[in-house]
């Protein structure tokens, strides 16, 4: 994927916004600071690629960089930008990857699209002035004596703070900061909070028991009666979300439904095996913190008894290569599976309540495989 992309930068025979070419490696390292923090301010809201190995002044032909001395890796790069001193001890996220075009290999500095702009330094580094933000405009970076034009100053702010990002962006930031959020006036169907400072968002619950059903993890509860209500958000009067939310243990605790999956041991799409997940980024898991407050006991420990029964993904892609793991390891489940405590299933009319055991035991096993597979990846 990303050959292509810069195969297709490369035939444009020009730089660009969030694209620079280099011949050859940096021999200057305040060039290559320079240039990481313009492109880490790019105004296009994107991931920006400073390719090496491409001769602009030879229509753009492509140059082996394997042999290049000064060439430096993706830990290279980090540990470089680890002791400068930018603002608020943020830095860009960096990686490089090498990349082969035309029988040559070229080394790509990709510099990830970020909502702490702007960078800057506090500090001066050889050539590159403490307080100076630099950008790109088109195919130039801001000359490192100059700061950017004010406007370009303001838009990276703005995107610091989500002004420039839809509605429903803006609120997963402003969800994150728990303490910028009150009560709003309401009626007895719903509980409602409003953001103090941008007041058109609004976030609500519903309190009429929305359906009766049962999951497994209601079981691992004192109380294991199931509330289920729903979760709304708000733009003035949009309606921008919504979800499912369930309250556990008598209404000890509050938090939006994870997310169901499961895996397939054999040549049939259905689950062998399912299991209840969150993904770190998602509004769910915003909102799945957002309710939850670790200073009132009982809330604490049904919190913790709740997280005992699912599974926390970084992103879609772990997620992925994990399930992966698991068909890989499930046979010697076993091993897995030594001395698991099952809490008390009791007999409901109508459910199969040796169902509910089954998926909880099969949630330890996976999450005990999780550490495994976390430990591997490290």
């Amino acid at each position: 994927m990303l050959t292509k992309e810069i195969e297709k930068l490369i035939s444009l025979e020009q730089e660009g916004p969030y694209w620079d070419f280099k011949r050859e490696w940096y021999i200057d390292n305040g060039n290559l600071l320079h240039d990481i923090i313009c492109m880490a301010n790019n105004l296009e809201s994107r991931d920006a690629y400073i390719i090496i190995g491409v001769d602009e002044g030879n229509n753009f032909t492509t140059v082996d960089i394997s042999k290049d001395e000064n060439r430096k890796n993706t830990q290279k790069i980090t540990d470089f930008l680890k002791d400068k001193k930018f603002a608020g001890g943020i830095r860009p996220q960096i990686y490089v990857k090498s990349v082969c075009i035309q029988s040559s290999q070229l080394d790509v500095i990709v510099i990830k699209n970020s909502y702490h702009t702007p960078f800057y330094l506090t500090k001066r580094y050889k050539q590159v002035n403490p307080n100076n933000i630099y950008t790109r405009v088109a195919d130039t970076n801001t000359p490192v004596n100059n700061s950017a034009d004010t406007q370009h100053v303001e838009y990276l702010w703005k995107k610091r703070f989500r002004l420039t990002s839809p509605p429903l962006e803006r609120v997963k930031y402003h969800l994150n900061n728990q303490n910028d959020w009150t009560d709003a006036p309401g009626d007895w169907e719903t509980v409602k909070e409003y953001n103090k400072y941008f007041p058109e968002f609004t976030i609500e619950y519903t309190l009429d028991d929305n359906g009766n059903g049962y999951q497994y993890y209601l079981f691992n509860q004192t109380d294991s009666r199931p509330h289920w209500r729903e979760i709304r958000i708000y733009y003035h009067q949009t309606l921008l979300f919504t979800t499912e939310g369930v309250s556990l243990d008598g209404g000890r605790y509050f938090t939006p439904t994870p997310f169901t999956d499961g895996i397939s041991l054999g040549v049939s799409n259905s689950w062998d095996i399912m299991f209840k997940y969150f993904i770190k980024d998602s509004l769910e898991y915003i909102i799945h913190k957002f309710y939850y407050n670790p200073d009132i006991d009982d809330e604490r420990i049904a919190h913790g008894k709740f997280m005992e029964c699912i599974l926390l993904f970084n992103d879609c892609t772990e997620l992925e290569l994990f399930k992966q793991y698991v068909l890989y390891v499930w046979h010697d489940k076993e091993k897995y599976s030594k001395d698991i405590w099952s809490p008390h299933f009791p007999k409901i009319e109508g459910l199969l309540m040796e169902k509910f055991e089954e998926d909880y035991i099969n949630v330890q096993i996976l999450r005990r495989i999780f550490e495994e597979f976390k430990c591997r990846n490290l």
